[in-house]
């Protein structure tokens, strides 16, 4: 004789698939939130991506040239140029054949800084004296920092010159810091930790 099929649970007393403890047994740290030091640290930061507000810009190899209180940085990375081929007689798609790496202008913003500045002072002796004197291309550094200050991410940008500063415009209806923003040409760049 067979044995019938229980039947099913009403909602109510099903078991939840998800179990969880009351606050006074969860273990110390277990709030939700990444754990931010000890051994769980390295898994929360595989879990968590940093925060791109915290940085910090270093160029050169003198540590006087630690310049980098800098509002915001774009233009980090490689993009691969391409070229468009079209075969005959396949209408159906244009092949995209790689042609060279390419780095878009890096472009630092900030507060308008001082005339001691050694950053203003090397894009000054670049942009203002033409090609009469030599440009000296410098190395850069990037740092996306943790809470504590230390580094979670560090980028090299070499053989950087400056192409290009500006101001952003004046405005009299706005009360905002005065902007300047530097550009730079680089060689290449890379991702270090």
């Amino acid at each position: 004789m067979a044995v019938p099929p229980a039947p099913p649970l009403p909602p109510a007393a099903r078991p939840s698939a998800r179990v969880t403890r009351p606050p006074a047994a969860r273990p110390a740290g277990a709030t939700g939130a990444p754990p931010s030091q000890g051994p769980q640290g390295k898994q929360a930061e595989a879990l968590y991506p940093p925060p791109a507000f915290h940085f910090a810009v270093t160029f050169g190899a003198n540590a006087k040239d630690a310049d980098g209180a800098f509002r915001e940085v774009t233009g980090l990375g490689p993009e691969m140029e391409t070229e468009s081929v079209v075969e005959g007689g396949q209408n159906a798609f244009v092949h995209q054949l790689p042609k060279a790496v390419k780095h878009p202008k890096l472009v630092l913003s900030r507060g308008i800084a001082t005339m001691e500045s050694r950053l203003l002072l090397w894009c000054q002796s670049v942009l203002e004296g033409g090609l009469a004197q030599p440009i000296f291309p410098k190395q850069l550094h990037v740092f996306l920092l943790d809470e504590q200050g230390g580094p979670l991410r560090v980028w090299s940008v070499q053989n950087a010159y400056p192409v290009k500063w500006s101001v952003e415009a004046f405005q009299a209806t706005r009360n905002e810091v005065a902007i300047e923003r530097i550009e730079l040409a680089y060689a290449g760049s890379s991702r270090l930790m």
